[in-house]
């Protein structure tokens, strides 16, 4: 079983910058991907950035040239998303992701969410 912690988040006034962190076990080639998902209220959760273990990310539309994903990893991975010039529309849960493929099957962990609040 893999547990991600997460770490950061928080209110901020629209402009302004916060970073979220998640803490993995392992280096990051145990898993295929990592990534950043966030849910706001009354939506699906979306991906929001995803980084392989080759180190090629993938950011949405909707937040490319604002937020940076990055790794640490000195044997344990931890994960980070920098995010600047926040919106309101950013604000929502934002969660830490893993998978492993396995054969046909992928496995999907998960963070347990952290609240970021922009404000107009």
């Amino acid at each position: 079983q893999v547990q991600l912690v997460q770490s950061g988040g928080g209110l901020m006034q629209a402009g302004g910058s916060l970073r979220v962190s998640c803490g993995a076990p392992g280096s990051i080639s145990t898993y295929d991907t990592m990534g950043w998902y966030r849910q706001a209220p009354g939506k699906q959760r979306e991906p929001v950035a995803v980084i392989g273990s080759d180190g090629r990310t993938n950011l949405a539309d909707s937040v490319k040239g604002r937020f940076t994903i990055s790794i640490d990893d000195n044997g344990n991975t931890v994960l980070h998303l920098q995010m600047n010039n926040l919106k309101p529309e950013d604000t929502a849960v934002y969660y830490c992701n893993a998978n492993v493929v396995r054969g046909n099957t992928r496995e999907d962990y998960w963070g347990q969410g952290t609240q970021v609040t922009v404000s107009s």
